[in-house]
């Protein structure tokens, strides 16, 4: 990168610097590069395509990487800078990076890259084939993948139609939905095998959905509820354990004094915009089904359910004025530190909900509970990934990122669930 060979040539003082250094430098900056562009999805096709997001996520990755190389150079290797190359290395690389980023959208806007798709489903899915197709062609997002031909399994001639034949060489994917996998017509197995030898994408609805949305088509009735299963069937990964450990102890001093020094501050401010008690507290389910308490910076009106528990929503009439501020910068959620402590939440996991919601979304959804296979956490790959949920229809889509979170838990899973915490919590994004 030009950028960095301006740091690392003219801006760090010349007796600082020597040829190992150099490349350690080097190596250091290209790989926090690549691991915040994986981190932060810079190359995420979907992303790629918006224009609006090509300049804001420049800026603010370069914003990262720049405090990465820098802090690396300072605490490493304690040098000194001369100014006027260390400020054209702080202004070249968000340059430098926007126009890599405009170039890398420019050739996807030439290159083709959707999927023609064949979709093949059976009696089972012939409900939600509509839906499916939908989801598949990218209603809410681009996938780069369009339906171009259905195939109904229980439409024995459907396959040796002449349209059929000739639109199938066509194809470049094959999405299946089907109940089972076992009694596949054999003209249809045979399809697939040539398919798979000549290089075309063949997967399941629920593997493609799975690897587009990032989440658990929960509602699919074929094959998804067998991913479900596989929840359990986990290795048991240490290295995430103490990386899970790691991030608590770490994030409870940091967001433990942060939580110390606003609890004055917002005491003061409560007397004179939010008269009532400073905390509230309430019962949430977390891991194994089990209740315990929350604690939060009181947000609303005094004695806002005395009608019912009712989930909170965008402009909602119960939240005080001040008590939006506290939302909109996530201060009201910095006494759950307690939870952490007391051992009952984690920072990253599924979100704990009220055993009232919990019941009701048991009833629709059996394998509701299977979210409380692990610790409940303040953020998650659900609250980055979607909006804030109004209503148990939001309830059921965040519970897909909540299973594909339990499901495909890592390390660069958490890490990417930090990272777009901090930006959500920075830019005041609704989650």
């Amino acid at each position: 990168m030009a950028s960095l060979n301006v740091l690392v040539n003219n801006a760090i003082d010349a007796k600082y610097i020597l040829m190992g250094i150099k490349v350690i430098v080097f190596s250091f900056g290209i790989t926090s590069y690549l691991v915040l562009a994986y981190i932060l999805e810079f190359y995420n096709l979907e992303k790629v395509s918006n224009r609006k997001k090509v300049f804001s996520q420049s800026l603010y990755i370069s914003g990262l990487y720049v405090l990465a190389v820098f802090l690396f150079l300072v605490i490493v290797y304690d040098v000194s800078f001369w100014r006027m190359p260390l400020l054209y290395f702080l202004v070249l690389t968000p340059i430098e990076i926007g126009l890599w980023r405009l170039f890398f959208r420019n050739i996807f806007s030439v290159i083709p890259v959707t999927k023609n798709v064949l979709y093949i489903y059976d009696g089972h899915a012939m409900g939600t084939v509509k839906d499916d197709i939908g989801l598949i062609n990218g209603d809410e997002m681009k996938t780069f993948y369009k339906v171009k031909l259905t195939y109904p399994l229980d439409d024995a001639n459907y396959f040796t139609k002449p349209s059929f034949i000739s639109a199938a060489d066509k194809i470049d994917a094959y999405i299946i939905n089907l109940r089972s996998y076992d009694d596949l017509p054999k003209d249809l197995e045979k399809m697939l095998l040539r398919a798979i030898l000549l290089g075309r994408e063949v997967v399941t609805f629920t593997s493609f959905y799975e690897n587009t949305y990032e989440a658990l088509p929960i509602r699919s009735r074929n094959d998804s509820f067998y991913e479900i299963l596989q929840l359990r069937n986990r290795k048991i990964r240490y290295l995430g354990r103490i990386f899970t450990f790691s991030v608590n102890f770490i994030l409870s001093i940091v967001v433990g004094f942060i939580c110390v020094f606003c609890i004055p501050i917002v005491w003061f401010l409560n007397l004179f915009f939010n008269k009532g008690p400073l905390f509230y507290t309430q019962k949430r389910v977390g891991l194994h089904g089990k209740e315990f308490k929350i604690y939060k910076f009181r947000s609303m009106v005094v004695d806002a359910e005395k009608s019912g528990a009712a989930m909170a929503k965008a402009n909602d009439a119960r939240i005080t004025p001040f008590g939006k501020i506290l939302r909109l910068f996530r201060i009201d959620e910095l006494p759950q530190i307690i939870s952490i402590i007391n051992g009952d939440m984690q920072f990253i996991g599924p979100r704990p909900e009220r055993k009232v919601f919990v019941d009701q979304l048991n009833e629709m959804i059996p394998y509701y509970g299977v979210r409380h296979l692990i610790k409940p956490g303040i953020t998650g790959w659900a609250q980055v990934k979607y909006k804030y949920g109004e209503n148990l229809e939001d309830s059921i889509r965040k519970l897909e990122y909540d299973l594909y979170y339990i499901k495909n838990k890592s390390i660069t899973l958490d890490f990417r669930i930090l990272f777009k915490t901090v930006t959500t919590v920075l830019f005041s994004r609704g989650v």
